[in-house]
Formats: C-alpha cells, structure tokens, sequence
C-alpha cells in the first residue's frame, strides 16, 4: 500500500485492446492503495450513449453532430463495490453493457472523433489532477498525461488478444467466435493507430512491455517491480 513517505505519482498505463492492460493496471492501483482509472471504459460509454440515442448505424455512420452537441448531457463515473469496479452512465451502472460485441465494434470509429477525444481527455486530466492514480488507455502516455513518472507501454500478438477477449467474453456468457474477436481486434488495432486525433503509439519514455507469453501473476509482478523502481529513483 502507498504510504505518506512515498511521493504520489501518475501512472499511465498504455496499449492495444485486450492487451491485459486493464487488468494489470487495477490490480497495481489496489496494491499500492492508488485510483485506477479504465479510460477505455469511458469511450465505450460515449459509444454505448450514440447506440442508445440512434446516433450510430449498424453500418457504423455516426450522426456526429448529434453526438457532440450531446456530450455536456453525458456524464461518467465510476463506482467500487468492494473487488469490483462500475462504469456509471448518467448514474446507471452499464458495467455489463459496455463490455459487449456490439459496443466493440463501434467504439473505435467514436474514439476517433476528435471532440469526443478533447471532451474526455478534459475529463481524465480533471480526474488526475491530485496523482495517486493508474489510468489506462490508447493515449494516457502520449496525450492525457504526456508528463507521468511512470509510463508503459503494453503488447501481445493479436491471436493471443483474441483469445484472451474470447475468454472473458465466454465467461460471461456472450455468443460469439474466436473469428468474430479476431477480426474485431485486428480492425480496432488499425483504427486506432491510423486515426488522425492522438493515434495509438508508445510514449518515447514508456518501457514496453510484450506479455504474450506471461501469466497473469508474472505480469503483475513485473508492473510492481517497475513501481518500486520508479519511486526509488525519484
């Protein structure tokens, strides 16, 4: 757990969808007694609200207008339930809902418009304005908090992503296929890395990090190492 003798910093943990990042970002939050921010969680929300609202076709046209005229109307949040952690939508926990097949597939296209991005990363940096916190995403290294003592960057092939989302998907109960996961991985990869509003890449001070052949437990472990690193060197 962090203690008063230790300096508060921002970690900004990076990387590609269904990379682990999430996970391992959260487990070091509760270890060193930080808030865990799942930034990724707050654009599926956005997503989620277009879908609601029509704002976005199964073709994935977006009435961007309609969106960004409605972003002062969205707010989000989240809320700990003892090991757990919610994404709240104007105060409706939409935990499950955003984490579907269905807001997978849109949310990349919504990510890369870029008052949606502004609007958020206005959020994020509001959010981590007193350190003490783990934030993930696509640009939390690079954008959000380009100055953050602490920045990794993480990777795993994208059979291994696929896999690993197919998991959790099954998990909870979602039909789907291992080539319905791959291709959504693989299409959200090349979004995110060619669209023109804060593309995915690494931070040049992150340390990069290819889990594709760690457990969970070694990940976990390694992030920590880093931590205590990098507060011993500051």
């Amino acid at each position: 757990m962090n203690t008063t003798t230790q300096p508060l910093i921002t970690i900004a943990i990076d990387g590609y969808s269904s990379s682990g990042k999430s996970s391992m970002a959260r487990q070091l939050a509760k270890t060193i007694g930080y808030r865990y921010i799942d930034s990724g969680a707050m654009y599926r929300a956005v997503t989620l609200y277009a879908m609601q609202h029509n704002m976005i076709s199964d073709d994935l046209a977006i009435d961007e207008q309609s969106l960004i005229a409605a972003l002062p109307e969205i707010d989000i949040d989240f809320q700990v339930d003892g090991e757990r952690q919610y994404t709240l939508l104007n105060g409706v926990n939409v935990e499950s809902d955003i984490r579907s097949m269905a807001v997978s597939n849109r949310v990349s296209p919504v990510s890369a418009i870029p008052a949606v991005r502004h609007a958020l990363v206005k959020m994020q940096q509001q959010m981590g304005q007193q350190k003490g916190i783990v934030m993930d995403g696509r640009d939390i290294g690079t954008t959000v908090f380009p100055d953050a003592e602490m920045k990794v960057f993480v990777n795993a092939s994208a059979q291994t992503r696929a896999q690993r989302r197919l998991s959790e998907l099954i998990e909870k109960g979602v039909a789907t296929t291992y080539e319905e996961v791959l291709s959504n991985v693989i299409n959200r990869d090349h979004i995110d890395e060619t669209r023109a509003e804060s593309p995915l890449r690494k931070a040049d001070d992150a340390i990069a990090l290819d889990n594709s052949t760690m457990s969970i437990e070694e990940q976990n472990q390694w992030l920590l190492n880093l931590y205590n690193d990098t507060i011993a060197n500051l």
